[in-house]
């Protein structure tokens, strides 16, 4: 990741009245190891900024100016990057959960930073094109409790089910099933009450959706929901990290964040390109980085000092600070640690992950996954 301060916005857009926004960035990434030994998940280098740049920037966009953070995890990280969020036009406060408190936990655990009558709460590992706005104008003429984003998947069986009536109004939690009734799901993104924000139970974990949800519609609280078709992508696995990297250095999915135009890649200050070497499919090579002549960097995410040796591939795949792909291996689909190296005429595939400082043999080796 790179150490230089975020860039101030473009653009400059009137704030929003009465509401105020809660990102919790709390996890600890463990599906993302071993990328999250040395960062937390939102400060991963996406399309060439820490992943919470761009969530933050949408929040700025929308006209949202007071931001507190929920931080546990590596919690220095966040405030050192971006202090107090001037230079995004933000106020950013940050409040450090000591202990594992679930999702509605985290949110009640930030309860005494908040002003406003309407506040956002975003999982700070969702990449999404949802307009705010609109999310927020429902909610008021709704006179909801809280409401809730909810996106249609092509297959719901692997979340679990929001069904909504006519009036667009939540009805139920529903567990993943082999046979959901609806396949709207949970986006990650809400807008709360402060007074039924302030009704979570304080100091023990708590989980929106298991006991937050479901007993606010026990209670015949108002939960409506706002069902879109916009891009929404859950950066929680190595898979979907790299796609999301490379869906915004394409603008497939939007941010005002990235450090250059949108397109097959972007290339840091700094980073040495062969003119004979390949970039494609929204690659982002990191600052002093180096990738040699008949090399292919094809949808992939090379944090800041990666080096691709000559005649190398890598597709799909993360190089973490410092990595090394030495001449001919073949990376796909991979996640390499900080400092590793992949040896001359390896061959990674399916998934492989190599922990930071090993190196691996050279000599036409195949390796799979947990390498």
């Amino acid at each position: 990741m790179s150490a230089s301060a975020p860039e101030p916005l473009e653009s400059e857009v009137p704030p929003l009245q009465g509401v105020e926004a809660v990102v919790l960035v709390g996890g600890k990434g463990t599906r993302l190891r071993p990328l999250t030994l040395s960062a937390p998940k939102p400060m991963l280098p996406t399309a060439g900024v820490p992943f919470l740049t761009h969530l933050l920037s949408r929040i700025r966009a929308a006209g949202i100016t007071h931001v507190v953070l929920g931080t546990s995890y590596k919690a220095e990280v966040f405030q050192e990057y971006f202090g107090d969020g001037t230079r995004l036009g933000l106020e950013l406060e940050y409040v450090v959960e000591d202990v594992p408190l679930d999702t509605a936990g985290a949110i009640r655990n930030v309860a005494d930073r908040l002003r406003e009558d309407d506040v956002m709460v975003f999982n700070g590992d969702i990449l999404s094109g949802v307009d705010l706005r609109s999310v927020l104008r429902t909610h008021r003429e709704a006179e909801a409790d809280v409401t809730l984003h909810l996106v249609k998947v092509d297959d719901p069986r692997r979340f679990g089910c929001v069904p909504t009536d006519e009036d667009g109004r939540v009805t139920a939690f529903l567990e993943k099933t082999e046979n959901p009734p609806t396949d709207q799901i949970n986006a990650g993104c809400y807008v709360f009450r402060r007074e039924t924000l302030e009704a979570i139970p304080a100091g023990r974990p708590v989980s929106v959706e298991r006991e937050t949800f479901p007993g606010l519609l026990a209670e015949g609280k108002r939960l409506q929901g706002y069902v879109d078709a916009s891009y929404w992508l859950d950066l929680g696995t190595p898979a979907a990290f790299v796609q999301g990297s490379a869906d915004l250095v394409r603008g497939v999915a939007p941010s005002s964040a990235l450090p250059g135009a949108t397109g097959e890649a972007i290339v840091l200050d700094g980073a040495t390109v062969h003119a004979e070497a390949i970039l494609a499919g929204g690659a982002t090579i990191g600052a002093g980085c180096v990738v040699a002549a008949g090399s292919t960097v094809d949808g992939s995410v090379l944090f800041d000092g990666a080096v691709v040796g000559e005649g190398a591939i890598v597709q799909r795949t993360v190089l973490g600070a410092g990595a090394r792909v030495e001449a001919g291996a073949v990376v796909r689909d991979a996640v390499i640690g900080d400092g590793a190296v992949v040896g001359a005429r390896c061959e990674l595939v399916g998934g492989a992950r190599v922990w930071p400082g090993v190196r691996l043999p050279d000599g036409g080796i195949r390796f799979s996954p947990d390498a």
